[in-house]
């Protein structure tokens, strides 16, 4: 048996419940992949996204609906050691990646308002074109539980506003073209176990301008989403489901206890129709 097809039985098998189940649960109740799909599998080189391109892969052989995979990967600017990683990995894995270059950390390195945020805006759009290119209507990206939990912590903390990281979303640059996130369900320490359990080594952050933007403003290197990170560690460490309860509180959201909440350009503000339901109440006592 080739190591590819050992790490494969991993997904089904040992990580079957924490992983392949999850996996395969978030692509049918956020109905991500539809007949005739032809998905862009966006692979960075780290943990995350390539085991999404394994259970893109495992999904295909099952072959319960007719749908296509193009395997690509966008470099940035790594350096060779990472670049080369990459490569090694995809055929260790037996991954048919689509390599494609671009200047894009050349490009923010000398940006000092929000460069992480122009970076990933950037990436998604070359990622999107070409995706395009390969007749694809979707790109798969892979975000985990974990990124979408602390996604609504840094909009609370920092942006002062209430949001999540959707399971998938419409295009509005690129028509027709679709973002889906098929890990949604998958916790970021399963992914880490499924790494260890098959002594795989991916490249982590290999973003160079990080590293030089720390150097520079004397900075330790702990991000916000990293802040984030540890807080929530910390907040487990008294109630283990506290992780599950933020994730969920974006489900259960009651209107009528909200101050304002915004929906596409309109604003709407409990004040607009609070007489208006007053009255309406009086009538049902």
């Amino acid at each position: 048996m080739e190591k590819y097809e050992e790490i494969e039985k991993t997904i089904t098998k040992r990580f079957r419940k924490e992983i392949w189940k999850k996996f395969v649960k978030a692509i049918c109740d956020f109905e991500m992949i539809s007949e005739g799909d032809k998905i862009a599998v966006c692979i960075s080189g780290g943990k995350d996204s390539m085991l999404m391109a394994k259970c893109f892969q495992e999904l295909k052989k099952h072959r319960k609906m007719n749908f296509e995979l193009e395997f690509i990967v966008m470099n940035p600017g790594y350096n060779e050691l990472n670049k080369e990683k990459i490569i090694n990995n995809s055929k260790l894995l037996n991954i048919p990646i689509t390599m494609f270059e671009t200047d894009i950390f050349n490009r923010v390195v000398n940006i000092e308002d929000n460069p992480c945020y122009i970076c990933a805006r950037m990436r998604r759009g070359y990622l999107y074109e070409k995706a395009k290119e390969l007749g694809c209507n979707k790109i798969a990206l892979g975000h985990h539980f974990d990124d979408v939990i602390e996604t609504i912590l840094m909009g609370m903390f920092y942006g002062a506003q209430m949001q999540t990281m959707m399971p998938k979303v419409q295009s509005t640059s690129h028509p027709g073209m679709e973002l889906i996130r098929p890990l949604y369900y998958v916790k970021e320490e399963d992914i880490l176990s499924w790494r260890d359990r098959n002594n795989l080594d991916f490249i982590q952050c290999a973003c160079r301008f990080t590293e030089e933007y720390n150097q520079n403003h004397n900075e330790d290197g702990m991000s916000k989403r990293q802040e984030m990170k540890t807080l929530i560690k910390e907040l487990k460490r008294n109630y283990d489901n506290i992780d599950i309860n933020i994730f969920n509180s974006v489900q259960n959201v009651n209107l009528d206890t909200i101050i304002s909440y915004k929906r596409g350009e309109n604003t709407y503000h409990f004040l607009d129709d609070y007489e208006e339901r007053l009255e309406e109440k009086k009538k049902t006592i």
